[in-house]
């Protein structure tokens, strides 16, 4: 038997696989590598320096006496008695740093909890809705973009003799939600169009579970940089009301701590303790939640993840060029 017949007695004898058909080919998606932000050497960084603040203020205060004690001398620089060294009226800074920082972090939590529910009422309620209700609240958004919020909170602020950081928190979340429901009201819009939010519809889904279900987990990474950004908003501002007398004049905050600095004529004095720690504490703080929402932009946004290789390859681009010549 030749080689010709022996190859088409093989042939036979094999199972002739069927090529992939056209539609098949088409409808295959590649998978994806899910990013997360956990991955990213900023998201690290911040998670890092915001869980070291939470931690100090949880336990710091276990261990510090009371910041509101007049007992010890006055100014003392630090010292291993007192870490922190004290203030004018003998207030061990240590223990003020600690409590201030329970107060910040709750007003900064508050707030942003007030900002991102109002957020999602006046943003994701409109985009979905259309029609005359989303030009309702789509004005009412529109008028609390053009109020400029800090003047606003100062006018609040000055009316009111005696402020908690509770009502301080509840005026800076109510004058800092209109721009990210903006951005939510754009996001609910585009999302609104897409087949699967059809289909909902047509299925006879009701509108709440549409928006929890079909829409909410698509804009989870957007609220969450949102939330973040609204904390951070709110730690400055209650840092600037409170360094210009306008803070919560009951409890203890780092803004107050400033306050107290400056009306004791600390940088005057020398006593670089009194006002140094409350201000690097903020701008740790601020820098934390930057990095975790820089981190969760870059989720969002893919192309600022592609960036730094982009811009990576030109330079080593521009470097050989310039060698070859």
């Amino acid at each position: 038997m030749s080689d010709t017949e022996n190859t088409l007695l093989i042939t036979k004898d094999q199972p002739m696989t069927q090529p992939a058909s056209t539609i098949s080919l088409a409808t295959q998606r590649p998978r994806k590598r899910r990013v997360l932000p956990t991955s990213s050497a900023k998201f690290v960084v911040g998670a890092t320096l915001v869980l070291a603040i939470v931690l100090f203020a949880i336990i710091a205060p276990m261990f510090s006496q009371d910041p509101r004690s007049t007992d010890n001398p006055a100014l003392l620089p630090p010292s291993a008695e007192h870490w922190l060294g004290t203030t004018k009226l003998g207030n061990d800074m240590f223990a003020q740093l600690a409590i201030g920082a329970q107060g910040s972090l709750l007003v900064g939590v508050v707030a942003g909890g007030i900002a991102i529910v109002l957020s999602l009422v006046f943003g994701v309620l409109a985009g979905y809705l259309g029609g005359w209700r989303e030009d309702a609240l789509a004005l009412f958004t529109n008028v609390m973009i053009v109020i400029p919020g800090l003047p606003l909170v100062m006018v609040i602020a000055s009316f009111v003799p005696q402020r908690s950081w509770q009502l301080v928190a509840f005026v800076l979340g109510i004058t800092s939600w209109a721009g990210a429901a903006y951005v939510l009201r754009l996001q609910t819009r585009s999302l609104r169009t897409r087949d699967y939010v059809y289909a909902s519809k047509v299925a006879g889904e009701r509108s709440f579970r549409v928006i929890l279900v079909e829409i909410m987990p698509n804009l989870l990474p957007l609220l969450t940089a949102q939330f973040l950004f609204a904390i951070i908003f709110a730690i400055l501002g209650e840092a600037g009301l409170s360094y210009l007398g306008l803070g919560p004049n009951s409890s203890i905050t780092w803004g107050t701590i400033l306050n107290d600095a400056q009306s004791g004529q600390a940088l005057g004095r020398g006593a670089w303790w009194w006002f140094v720690p409350p201000g690097v504490m903020i701008a740790v703080l601020g820098a934390g939640l930057a990095l975790i929402n820089f981190a969760i932009d870059e989720v969002i946004n893919p192309k600022l993840r592609a960036a730094p290789d982009a811009a990576r390859r030109v330079r080593k681009a521009a470097k050989t060029k310039g060698v070859a010549a």
